[in-house]
């Protein structure tokens, strides 16, 4: 049961991003993109790839024979964003960002170290 609470962790990480799939207007609120620009549809679509990441983790919660491609599909988001973040001089606006992940980032290793671990 942790487990599955774990992966729901992981997936509510991903959780607000992805609601603006369905409500655009919250790329302009987070991220203070204009509507029609070339980087508010670039964000739109940002926001369709977290909710892949976030329906996978909510199936990784559900079903654990998905668990090993869900712990590197939320690991690379995670992963990926805190590195390029700290590489382009870990700007003050995306911090919160960058601390959502750090803090999910135990809750993946157990989650991953549980998928890959023998008989697990």
């Amino acid at each position: 049961m942790f487990v599955k609470i774990c992966w729901a962790l992981l997936a509510l990480i991903h959780l607000l991003p992805s609601l603006a799939v369905f409500k655009p207007d919250l790329l302009t609120k987070m991220y203070r993109v204009e509507a029609g620009s070339d980087i508010f549809t670039l964000m739109h679509h940002r926001a369709a790839l977290f909710l892949i990441v976030f329906i996978i983790a909510i199936w990784a919660a559900l079903r654990p024979e998905v668990r090993h491609l869900a712990t590197f599909a939320v690991g690379i988001s995670m992963c990926s964003f805190i590195l390029l973040w700290w590489l382009a001089g870990a700007s003050p606006a995306l911090k919160s960002i960058a601390v959502a992940d750090m803090i999910g980032i135990p809750i993946l290793l157990f989650v991953g170290w549980q998928a890959f671990k023998v008989g697990g």
